[in-house]
C-alpha cells in the first residue's frame, strides 16, 4: 500500500523574507529595552540577585579564584612572550565584561595556557621578523617600577617602519602592540561569527581534535618551559618543528644548566604536585582548594629576596612589575594586516572552549545559556581589553571547575576576582620583582596535569572507537611536531576526510530472515537465519552519491554474484554465435541443443533469484548521481527479467526519485517498485510469476 502524503504549504519566502526585515528593522521602546537587556544579560539576572542565598559562595569563589588567577597570569606571560602586567591587566577585564555580558553563571574567562601559547607564537614570529632578538633572558629592570624602563632595559629602540609605525619602540612596545592587534581582529572575528550566526562552525571541532590539540599544545608549552626550569638561557624557538628544535638545543646545552634553578624547580614540582594529589584525594573533605600555587609564589620570592638568589647564581628573576593603569591605545591597524590571518584559528578555539565550558556547567545545573551571546561576550573580552594592553582570552576548565567547587552562584564571583586581581595590580605587584622564572615554569608544568593524562585514556579510547583515536593521534602529533594551528587544521581535516572515507566505504551485506518473524538482519553477524527463495536482499549503509556509487555497484555485484552487464554481454555474444550458426544451415547448438532448447541454454545457471530487494532504511540521501544509479541498476536487472524493489526509503529519498523520474512519469508504477517495510517487497517478490 502507499500512504498519502501531505500537502505541503507553499511558503512565499519573498514575503517572510520581507516581514523578518521589517522586524528587524523596526524600533520602539520594548525592543530597544529588550535588545540592550540581551546584549547586557546581567541586567536582568542582577536585580533579581538573591543576596542571602548567593553571596557566600560567590565571595568564596571569588576570592579562592583571585588568589589561583594571580600567580597563574604570571606564569602564562613566560608563553605569550610578554610581562607579567600585561597578564593581570587581561585577568582583570576579561572577568569584568564577561560579568556583564556573560549567559554563563559558572565559567570563569580569563587568561588560558593555549590561547596564551598562540598568541605567544605569533608575538615571537613577528619579533624576529621585525629583528629583535628572542633571547627573553636578559638582566632584569629597575626596581622603580617604570614601564619605560622595563622596556629600554630588554633591548635598544627600533624604529618601526615596517608596521607603518613610525614612532621608536622597543621591543617589549612592539609585542604588546602585536598582541593586542591580534586580540583586537580575533574579538571583531568573534563578533561578526555572532551577527551572522556561524556559531555551527564549532561542530566540525570533534571532541576528539579538542583533546588531540590541547595534548599537544601541552606538550609545546612543556618544552618551551623545560629552559626555565632548568636555567638554560635560549633563544625562543621559532616556526615549525618547535618542539623537536627547542628539544636538540637544550640537550647542546645541558651543560649550562644552573643548579640552584634545578633545585628550586624539583622541590617546588614535587610540592606542587604533592599537594595537588592530596587536594584530589580529599577534595571533598575540603571546603575550598589549597592555595599551592600562591604559597609556593610567596615562599619563593622570600627565598630568593634574601638569598639573593639573583645576584649570587645568576638565576632569572621576574623583574619590576609596575603597578597602576597604562593609558589606553588603540591597536594599530597595520599590525592588525600582518597578524589576520593567525586571528582566526585563535578565535575559534577561544569561542569552542567557552561555549562548550558554558554548556556543561549550564547541563550541570540546569539552567540555559545563548551560544550567540557566549560569541558576543567573548569577542567583547577580547575586542575592548585590546585597548588597555591585555591580550586574548577564554573559558579556563581548572577554574571553572574550582569555581563550581566552591559555591559559586553567579558571576558575581568574577568581580571578586577581578577586584583581587587589581589589589595586585594597584599595591602588590613589585612585590614578585625576586620571583624566579623557574617558579612560574613549575606551576605552568604543573597545570598541565589534566590535558598530559589524556595519554592514559588512549587505551579505552582505541577501544571504544579506533577511528576517534586515530583522529586524536594525528591532532596531537601535529600540534606538537609542527605547530599549534596547522595541528588543528590538520585535525579538522583529518576528522572530515573520516567521516567522507566513512561513507566511500561503507557497510554492505545481504539479508536473512529471522526465522517465523517478518524481520531481516545481517546474514554475517547473526546465526539461524534463512534465506529467501528466489530473493535477494542488499543493505547499504550510507547515502548513496557520487563519491561511493562504484562501491555501491561492485559491492551489490559481488555479494549477489551476478554483473548483470556482463551477463548480458555473455548473452549477447551467445545469441550472435546461434545467429551464425543458423545461417550456415546447423540447426543444432555447440552444445548439440534443438532450436527450441537454446531459450533455456541462454538463461545461466548462476541466477538464482528473480527479485532484489534494496533496503534503503539506512539511505539518508540520494544526489543525482544516486538517483541514476539506481535507475541504471533497475534498468539492467529488468534486461535479465529480474525485479528490484525498494524498501524502507524515507519521504526526502522518495522526494528525490520521483523527481529523477524513477518510477516513470506518472508514478503509475510506484505500488509496484516502493514498499515501507522489507517484508512487503519480499511478499510481492514471492507473488510474482
Amino acid at each position: 500500500f502507499l500512504m498519502e502524503r501531505k500537502t505541503r504549504v507553499k511558503i512565499n519566502r519573498k514575503e517572510v523574507m520581507l516581514a523578518k526585515l521589517r522586524k528587524i528593522c523596526s524600533c520602539n521602546p520594548k525592543k530597544l529595552k529588550n535588545f540592550v537587556m540581551d546584549f547586557l544579560p546581567v541586567l536582568r539576572w542582577l536585580p533579581k540577585y538573591q543576596c542571602k542565598e548567593y553571596i557566600w559562595g560567590d565571595v568564596m569563589s571569588g576570592l579562592v579564584i583571585g588568589i589561583i588567577l594571580v600567580p597563574q597570569a604570571i606564569a602564562y606571560s613566560l608563553l605569550a612572550g610578554l610581562k607579567p602586567i600585561y597578564s593581570l591587566y587581561t585577568s582583570f577585564f576579561a572577568n569584568i565584561i564577561y560579568f556583564l555580558m556573560g549567559t554563563s553563571r559558572h565559567v570563569s574567562v580569563g587568561i588560558f595556557s593555549l590561547i596564551s601559547l598562540m598568541v605567544g607564537q605569533v608575538v615571537d614570529r613577528e619579533l624576529l621578523l621585525a629583528g629583535f632578538d628572542l633571547n627573553d633572558d636578559a638582566p632584569p629592570a629597575l626596581r622603580d617600577g617604570s614601564l619605560q624602563n622595563d622596556s629600554q632595559s630588554n633591548t635598544t629602540a627600533f624604529n618601526l617602519t615596517i608596521a607603518g609605525m613610525n614612532a621608536e619602540c622597543g621591543k617589549e612596545c612592539y609585542a604588546i602592540g602585536i598582541a593586542t592587534a591580534l586580540t583586537f581582529v580575533a574579538g571583531v572575528y568573534q563578533v561578526l561569527m555572532g551577527i551572522f550566526r556561524l556559531g555551527f562552525v564549532s561542530m566540525y571541532l570533534s571532541e576528539s581534535v579538542l583533546d588531540g590539540f590541547a595534548t599537544g599544545a601541552s606538550l609545546t608549552i612543556l618544552t618551551a618551559q623545560v629552559k626555565y626550569l632548568i636555567g638554560i638561557k635560549l633563544p625562543r624557538s621559532q616556526g615549525h618543528g618547535m618542539l623537536v628544535i627547542t628539544w636538540i638545543n637544550i640537550f647542546r646545552n645541558i651543560s649550562q644548566a644552573n643548579l640552584c634553578d634545578v633545585i628550586t624547580s624539583a622541590i617546588c614540582i614535587v610540592v606542587l604536585v604533592t599537594a595537588k594529589e592530596l587536594g584530589d584525594r580529599y577534595k571533598h573533605k575540603l571546603k575550598f582548594p589549597l592555595p599551592t600555587e600562591l604559597v609556593v609564589i610567596v615562599v619563593a620570592t622570600l627565598v630568593s629576596h634574601y638569598g639573593k638568589l639573583n645576584e649570587m647564581y645568576a638565576s632569572s628573576v621576574s623583574g619590576a612589575i609596575p603597578t597602576g593603569f597604562i593609558p589606553p591605545k588603540v591597536p594599530h591597524f597595520n599590525l592588525m594586516l600582518r597578524v589576520a590571518v593567525d586571528a582566526l584559528p585563535l578565535a575559534i578555539v577561544s569561542f569552542v572552549f567557552t561555549v562548550s565550558l558554558s554548556e556543561m556547567c549550564a547541563k550541570k545545573y540546569a539552567y540555559t545559556i545563548r551560544a550567540n551571546q557566549e560569541m558576543f561576550a567573548v569577542g567583547f573580552c577580547n575586542i575592548i581589553p585590546s585597548f588597555f594592553h591585555s591580550f586574548a582570552t577564554s573559558a579556563a576548565l581548572a577554574k571553572t571547575l574550582v569555581k563550581t567547587s566552591t559555591g559559586c552562584q553567579t558571576q558575581v564571583s568574577g568581580v571578586i576576582s577581578a577586584m583581587v586581581v587589581l589589589l595586585v595590580l594597584l599595591f602588590l605587584a613589585p612585590l614578585f620583582y625576586s620571583l624566579q622564572k623557574c617558579v612560574l615554569a613549575c606551576i605552568i608544568i604543573v597545570s598541565l596535569r589534566g590535558a598530559l593524562r589524556k595519554f592514559q585514556d588512549v587505551p579505552a579510547r582505541y577501544h571504544v572507537n579506533k577511528v576517534d583515536t586515530l583522529v586524536w593521534v594525528i591532532t596531537m602529533s601535529a600540534s606538537a611536531l609542527i605547530s599549534t594551528e596547522i595541528g588543528l587544521l590538520v585535525g579538522i581535516i583529518f576528522s572530515m576526510l573520516c567521516i567522507i572515507v566513512r561513507t566511500q566505504r561503507p557497510r554492505t551485506t545481504l539479508l536473512g530472515q529471522i526465522q517465523d518473524t517478518s524481520f531481516y538482519e545481517d546474514d554475517l553477524e547473526y546465526e539461524n537465519l534463512s534465506s529467501v527463495p528466489k530473493v535477494k536482499i542488499f543493505r547499504f549503509e550510507a547515502p548513496l552519491y557520487y563519491a561511493n556509487r562504484n562501491y555501491f555497484l561492485k559491492s551489490l555485484y559481488r555479494l549477489t554474484n551476478l554483473d548483470p552487464n556482463l551477463e548480458a554481454a555473455r548473452r549477447k555474444k551467445y545469441e550472435k554465435k546461434e545467429k551464425q550458426r543458423l545461417k550456415k544451415g546447423d540447426h543444432t547448438t555447440a552444445n548439440g541443443l534443438g532450436i527450441g532448447e537454446t531459450t533455456l541454454q541462454l538463461i545461466p545457471k548462476q541466477i538464482d533469484f528473480q527479485a532484489l530487494v534494496v533496503d534503503c532504511s539506512s539511505i539518508s540521501f540520494l544526489d543525482t548521481t544516486g538517483v541514476n544509479t539506481l535507475k541504471e541498476i533497475l534498468k539492467d536487472y529488468k534486461n535479465l527479467n529480474i525485479s528490484v524493489l525498494l524498501a524502507c526509503c524515507n519521504p526526502s529519498v522518495i522526494d528525490s526519485l520521483k523527481r529523477g523520474g524513477y518510477f516513470g512519469k506518472d508514478f503509475g508504477s510506484m505500488e509496484e517498485m516502493l514498499f515501507y517495510s522489507i517484508h512487503n517487497a519480499v511478499q510481492f517478490a514471492k507473488d510474482q510469476k
